[in-house]
């Protein structure tokens, strides 16, 4: 199962595309391998894979990238953070906690990482002194499931199960905290204009990142797991329970398209910098990408407008067929490749 995703800023190479997965259970692992999680990285646009982080002795719960995709961080079962160096795939260092770990985050300038997990304590690493103890923020009643810098990293933005906190990065103490009456369970911080991305049951709630106060709401069909704002604030997508993606508007609030694609709930959902595609990640293996606008030459879909032989307006057509997705298969291999599904649409 992949729980979660994250892109990373567009760089003179691209921009790139991390996920973490569980691995397998105890009666495959002995088939596959792949008893425990493993990190992999890919080109963004495509989904090309390009390398997998081996080390963790458990389910990787949580990756993210830094801002120019030169280091890597996951948090995983086996009670440890690592960062890595995302050019040569090495362990730079990994960060013994004494639970679960669940969540990470690069500051800006990729000097810091703050984590969260099962201990309900928020810890700040100074990658700089990897031998210095962490700064420790507690107040957090049980364990913490995402974890953000915020307001150019001045703040921090925490959940747990059924509350969300804001910290104050100098004092180390609480601002604000909103109560919710079910559990939460992703959370989405965009830095242009400090909006706030919360799901919880079927209700995907934005909220100002500086003062927590509510902006909107809108209620999904099904259970939602996460949720992802465009970069220009046009669209939101969702996925959750029932298997499906939802796209809505975000100014009306429409329910624009739902594609089911996965065969099974589906954890983590993004867009990528540049809002062409945003990438979905389930419970069933696979990891997704899908065209933000369907039509559009972009990554490895083709628009192919054919030969105007009479009056009529051309069509585009598009290079996959019937289908918006194009998906990446999450392989239990020695190599951990990646394969493309040569007609996406039988697995549509």
């Amino acid at each position: 199962p992949v729980v979660d995703l994250a892109f990373s800023g567009i760089t003179p190479y691209g921009y790139f595309l991390i996920s973490a997965c569980k691995g397998a259970g105890q009666h495959l692992s002995r088939l596959s391998g792949q008893r425990y999680g493993k990190p992999m990285l890919r080109q963004g646009d495509t989904g090309d894979w390009i390398g997998t982080f081996l080390g963790h002795k458990g389910a990787v719960w949580g990756a993210t990238l830094n801002k120019d995709a030169t280091k890597a961080a996951t948090a995983a079962a086996d009670f440890t953070a690592k960062v890595w160096d995302a050019v040569s795939g090495d362990e730079l260092m990994t960060l013994a906690h004494k639970h679960i770990v669940k969540t990470v985050d690069f500051t800006q300038d990729s000097n810091y990482l703050l984590t969260g997990g099962q201990d309900k304590l928020l810890r700040i690493y100074d990658l700089n002194k990897p031998e210095a103890e962490p700064k420790e923020i507690s107040g957090h009643t049980s364990g913490i499931k995402k974890a953000l810098w915020c307001s150019e990293d001045k703040q921090i933005l925490s959940a747990d199960d059924k509350t969300v906190r804001l910290w104050d990065h100098a004092t180390m103490t609480e601002v604000k905290s909103l109560n919710f009456n079910m559990s939460v369970s992703s959370m989405e911080y965009i830095p242009e204009g400090e909006i706030l991305v919360i799901t919880y049951g079927r209700s995907i709630a934005f909220h100002s990142a500086v003062s927590l106060d509510p902006i909107k709401s809108f209620e999904a069909p099904a259970t939602i797991n996460s949720a992802s704002l465009h970069p220009e604030k046009e669209f939101l997508v969702a996925g959750g329970e029932d298997f499906k993606l939802y796209k809505y508007d975000y100014n009306s609030g429409e329910e624009l398209e739902s594609y089911k694609g996965h065969f099974g709930p589906i954890h983590c959902v993004r867009f990528s910098p540049d809002g062409e595609l945003y990438a979905s990640g389930s419970e069933d293996g696979t990891l997704r990408l899908w065209q933000t606008v369907v039509g559009k030459t972009y990554g490895l879909w083709k628009c192919v407008l054919p030969e105007e032989d009479s009056g009529e307006l051309a069509k585009p057509k598009i290079g996959f067929p019937e289908t918006t997705e194009e998906e990446l298969e999450e392989i239990a291999s020695e190599n951990s490749d990646c394969i493309y599904s040569s007609t996406p649409d039988v697995k549509a």
